[in-house]
C-alpha cells in the first residue's frame, strides 16, 4: 500500500463526517507537496479499499476537493492535483522566480509587444509627460502549461525601447538592462471577467478573478512599471505576514 494513505483514514469516532475528515487529510497532503502539481490522485475505489471506507465516502471528500479547486477531473483519464501558487505580499519577486521556486515551468504565451498610447490613468501613475509613448506588454502566464494569469504590462519608452526584445522574465530583463525595479506598491482587489478576459484566462463569464494592480519604482522612487495582473482564483492565493 501507498505510505502516503496511512495518514488518510478517517476516524470513525470523531463526531466530524468521515469524507470531511477525508478531504481535509488529502488538503493537507497536496499542500505539504506529499501529492505534487499534475500527478494523479487516488481512484474513489484505490482510497475506499486502503481505508477501509465506502465509495461514497470517498467520492465525497474528492467532490470537496473539486469545489475547493485543488484537483481536476479530466474524464476518461483520472483525477489531477492542480497546481497552484501562492504569493507573499511583503516580497518583490517576479512571477517566472516565484514559480521556479516552487517547482513549476513558467511561460508566457504573448498576445501583445508594442509601443502604444497610454491611457490617462497610465499617464498619472507613471508621471508621464503628454505626448508620450509607452511600450505595452500584454501576456498569459503558465505554469506546467495551465494558465495562471492574464498580465498587462505599461512601462515608459526609455525603460523599454524595443518590447519585442522581452522574452521571458520582464524583472529579469530590466536587471539585465541596469533598470531594476527595486520596489513596488501593489493592490489587489476583486472583480468579475469579463466575456474576453474570461475566455484568455481560461475560465467561465462573470467568474470571479484576483486584480493586482502593481506599481514599480527604481532606486531614486521614479514610477517605471504599471502592472495590472489578473489572478485565477483557483490557483492562486496571497499570503501577508503580520507581527505586532
Amino acid at each position: 500500500m501507498d505510505p502516503r494513505f496511512e495518514r488518510l483514514k478517517p476516524n470513525a469516532s470523531l463526531a466530524t463526517p468521515l469524507y470531511r475528515q477525508l478531504a481535509n487529510q488529502l488538503e493537507l497532503a497536496i499542500r505539504s507537496g506529499e501529492w505534487s502539481a499534475g500527478e494523479a490522485l487516488p481512484s474513489e475505489r484505490s482510497l475506499a479499499e486502503a481505508l477501509s471506507i465506502s465509495r461514497i465516502t470517498a467520492r465525497n471528500a474528492i467532490d470537496q476537493l473539486a469545489e475547493s479547486g485543488l484537483i481536476r477531473r479530466d474524464r476518461g483519464s483520472g483525477t489531477f492535483i492542480r497546481p497552484s501558487v501562492n504569493q507573499s505580499l511583503t516580497r518583490l519577486v517576479s512571477f517566472s522566480e516565484m514559480l521556479t521556486r516552487r517547482g513549476f515551468t513558467p511561460r508566457s504565451e504573448w498576445l501583445l509587444r508594442g509601443l502604444d498610447t497610454p491611457t490617462g490613468e497610465e499617464s498619472l501613475r507613471l508621471g508621464l509627460s503628454a505626448n508620450a509613448q509607452v511600450a505595452r506588454l500584454k501576456r498569459l502566464r503558465l505554469a506546467d502549461e495551465v494558465v495562471m494569469a492574464v498580465e498587462e504590462s505599461c512601462l515608459p519608452i526609455s525603460m523599454v525601447p524595443e518590447p519585442q526584445n522581452v522574452e521571458t522574465s520582464l524583472y529579469q530583463w530590466l536587471e539585465a538592462a541596469g533598470r531594476p525595479i527595486v520596489r513596488a506598491l501593489q493592490h489587489v482587489t476583486a472583480i468579475n471577467a469579463d466575456q474576453s478576459l474570461a475566455q484568455l484566462a481560461g475560465v467561465a463569464d462573470r467568474q470571479a478573478l484576483l486584480k493586482v494592480t502593481r506599481i514599480g519604482y527604481l532606486a531614486d522612487d521614479t514610477p517605471a512599471e504599471l502592472t495590472v495582473t489578473y489572478c485565477r482564483t483557483d490557483y492562486y492565493d496571497f499570503t501577508v505576514e503580520l507581527a505586532r
